[in-house]
């Protein structure tokens, strides 16, 4: 499953980053590396952007970005 497809309240752990060049380097050095859990605060009216919180801090990521992103979901 992709970050981009989780709802709002929902929460992951990222299993990879895809991407290639500068856009995977920058997705790994916000702190978006494998084994992290992730948690989707709030979703944008449009559904774009959307703000999840992980590493205690809120981070805000395009859905294009977070497409990038393979998680697994926590039940």
């Amino acid at each position: 499953m992709k970050l981009s497809e989780l709802n709002t309240g929902s929460s992951g752990v990222i299993i990879s980053v895809n991407g290639e060049g500068s856009l995977r380097r920058h997705l790994l050095d916000m702190g978006l590396t494998p084994h992290t859990k992730v948690t989707v605060t709030k979703i944008a009216p449009m559904g774009d952007p959307m703000q999840i919180h992980l590493r205690s801090y809120e981070l805000t990521l395009r859905k294009e970005d977070a497409a990038n992103i393979e998680i697994e979901e926590e039940k």
